[in-house]
């Protein structure tokens, strides 16, 4: 059995607010790192159809743990300021897994009879918005940053003016992932809760800070 971690990306960039994407949505990546990882897919399957073994594809949100990079290390450091940021007023809503839940995830598909040749999709099955996940990280970190409340829409033209569009698309548009088909399939549910992931996500990178 090959297990082989995609990226939900492969469905699209975002999805309409709790219109989440299934296991067997069509693939449609649309920047070169979705498209790499939609040929892969389709690659392995062809592979393991010609040599007969099992493949299991997991595609992941944004996985957040210690030493988590990108836009999740930015909030952190945004979070942990003493700034005003304005970032209160964003309604959309966001999967992301812990990489505990992912881990454990990975050792349930290595053995799991029902594992085999299937596709997986994975997070923490508690989605939140930009606004609410900045709110976790400021109390969770004790900081003395705050929210104010600016529209999606002026963060976009702002972000439009400087070159950082896709930036700010990505902290205002919605991206669900539907775990249902995870769940009944393997008879699993995440091991942490959202709120125990990010205390140990913020726990652990300080130490490495």
């Amino acid at each position: 059995r090959f297990i082989f971690l995609s990226s939900i990306k492969v469905n699209g960039e975002s999805t309409k607010r709790n219109s989440p994407f299934r296991n067997d949505d069509p693939l449609n990546g649309k920047d070169p790192y979705a498209i790499s990882k939609s040929e892969a897919e389709k690659g392995l399957l062809k592979i393991a159809d010609e040599m007969n073994f099992e493949l299991t594809i997991i595609r992941l949100p944004l996985v957040y743990g210690p030493g988590v990079k990108a836009n999740f290390q930015s909030l952190l450091k945004l979070a942990s300021m003493r700034l005003p940021l304005p970032f209160g007023s964003i309604d959309n809503k966001r999967s992301f897994v812990a990489l505990e839940n992912l881990v454990d995830l990975i050792v349930i598909c290595i053995d799991h009879p029902n594992a085999g040749n299937q596709i997986f999709l994975v997070s923490d099955d508690y989605d939140v918005s930009t606004t609410q996940l900045l709110s976790a990280l400021i109390k969770i970190q004790e900081s003395k940053a705050f929210l104010i409340p600016v529209r999606p829409s002026l963060l976009k033209s702002v972000a439009r003016i400087f070159g950082k569009e896709q930036i700010i698309s990505r902290l205002c548009d919605s991206l669900q992932m539907d775990i249902e088909h995870t769940k009944d399939t393997l008879d699993w549910r995440p091991k942490i809760s959202f709120e125990e992931g990010l205390r140990l996500c913020v726990r652990k990178q300080n130490l490495l800070d």
